[in-house]
């Protein structure tokens, strides 16, 4: 019986195999390869997408890591600190060196032409490529690609990055909290209003083509019911931005660099120093006494130098007057008085003081900085811990005041020219000004913190 099922199970299949209806199978067969290698190209194309995708995520962190790092260090330092970040986000141990000192150039960045230049001691600019590569032993192996003789991908991104410094740091108002513009004022071409909250303006303003008005979310704007009516510009002026005031961090540093003028990254006298001041000539830190009474302190200032006077506990008030605050600079934890009829020009003062209503004020008539057309030099910078509060009547020519707190600020009619308030409160700046003479130019002396920002 046995027999008998296996003879009846051969003629059976010699019959199958006599069939034309048998051809399907090899077409079968071609169509399940054709398929395998339609297949395996999604699958491993998008697994090579996924991994472009990472690798340009981690060439854009390290790019950023890079740049942020060579602002006070080596390129090495730099390169070092990106490769970090990349090993973080692509470990070597399961993608191999994605990243390395070569694949990390440092130069300039030319936006009308798209165009990377390198150079070696640049810190406005860096290119950072990532890679997976057969001659690094990282390449992406493929999975059903191989039928088709593709054994691997050779796979790389890159990323540049550029420092930059937005227009409302170089001339305009910049404040952590409001910013509130009295009536009648006129905004010039290249001024900027910024607040990280909210600004507030009242009527009759006149915001020029070219002026700016930013805040996170322009739809925070206060303004009257007379609103864009009785405020010519402000509609086009208006912008979405927001902004770190990163600068707010750098007062301890220009303290170090006041206090010890050689400093090698702070200091006020040394060349490659982004706090560097041509007129202090000597680096030997002057110590003054602070006054008793009313007598005025001008006799034990010298040109050239930085001098630093100490009130005790910080309550003692020193009054700046007359005309002699030159080419010199002071680092005090008094309250400073700036006394009626009172110039400065090629000047840096500091306070420490950071008491919320007179840390820094003024008098009527005073004069900050040179009258001389936006022309570059004779700038002076005011930075204080406390509240800086101008409320008589300021002249301002192409300088600056930093506060920690709030700037309360009352300028002469048509008395500025070239203006920066940073503030890490509040902005109160009064009626019938005219704001933004410099469009930038001849501010070259102020303090300010390099952004980022990716480019290509």
């Amino acid at each position: 019986m046995q027999l008998g099922v296996t003879a009846r199970t051969g003629r059976h299949a010699r019959r199958l195999a006599r069939r034309d209806r048998g051809g399907i199978s090899v077409l079968s067969l071609q169509m399940l390869l054709c398929s395998l290698i339609v297949g395996g190209f999604a699958v491993d194309v998008g697994n090579a997408f996924q991994t472009w995708t990472q690798l340009q995520a981690t060439a854009d962190s390290a790019a950023h890591a890079a740049l942020w790092s060579r602002e006070w260090n080596s390129a090495d330092t730099a390169k070092a600190k990106a490769i970090e970040v990349a090993e973080n986000m692509m470990p070597p141990s399961r993608y191999g060196n994605v990243l390395t000192p070569e694949d990390i150039v440092f130069g300039s960045w030319n936006a009308a032409t798209d165009t990377f230049t390198p150079s070696a001691t640049s810190k406005g600019a860096v290119f950072v490529s990532t890679r997976r590569y057969a001659s690094r032993n990282n390449s992406l192996g493929t999975w059903f690609l191989r039928l088709a003789g593709q054994d691997e991908f050779d796979i790389a991104a890159g990323s540049v990055f550029e420092t930059y410094l937005p227009g409302c740091a170089r001339e305009g108002f910049m404040a952590e909290g409001r910013v509130d513009t009295q009536s009648n004022n006129t905004y010039l071409p290249g001024f900027c209003v910024h607040s990280q909250t909210h600004v507030e303006v009242n009527s009759n303003s006149v915001f020029e083509t070219g002026s700016v008005v930013s805040m996170p979310d322009k739809a925070n704007l206060v303004m009257p019911a007379s609103g864009f009516n009785s405020n010519i510009g402000l509609e086009r002026a208006l912008r979405d931005a927001s902004y770190a005031l990163r600068v707010l961090d750098r007062v301890n540093h220009i303290e170090e660099g006041l206090l010890d003028p050689d400093h090698p990254k702070y200091g006020i006298m040394t060349p490659g120093s982004p706090y560097y001041r041509s007129y202090i000539t000597n680096a030997s830190l002057l110590t003054v006494a602070a006054p008793k009474g009313n007598k005025s302190i001008s006799t034990s200032f010298k040109t050239g130098r930085v001098h630093q006077v100490t009130c005790n506990g910080g309550n003692g008030t020193l009054t700046i007057d007359g005309d002699w605050f030159r080419q010199m600079a002071l680092v005090t934890n008094c309250q400073i008085k700036f006394a009626n009829g009172t110039t400065l020009e090629d000047a840096v003062i500091l306070s420490t003081n950071t008491d919320k209503n007179n840390a820094v004020s003024s008098s009527q008539n005073i004069i900050i900085g040179k009258d001389d057309g936006c022309a570059p030099g004779g700038d002076v910078q005011i930075l204080s811990l406390g509240s800086i509060k101008m409320t008589s009547g300021v002249e301002f020519y192409g300088s600056q005041l930093i506060s920690a707190q709030d700037i309360a600020l009352t300028a002469n009619t048509n008395g500025v020219e070239g203006i920066s308030l940073v503030a890490g409160g509040e902005i109160d700046v009064t009626s019938n000004g005219a704001y933004g003479y410099c469009a930038g130019a001849g501010m070259g002396n102020n303090y300010d913190a390099s952004y980022f920002r990716m480019v290509n």
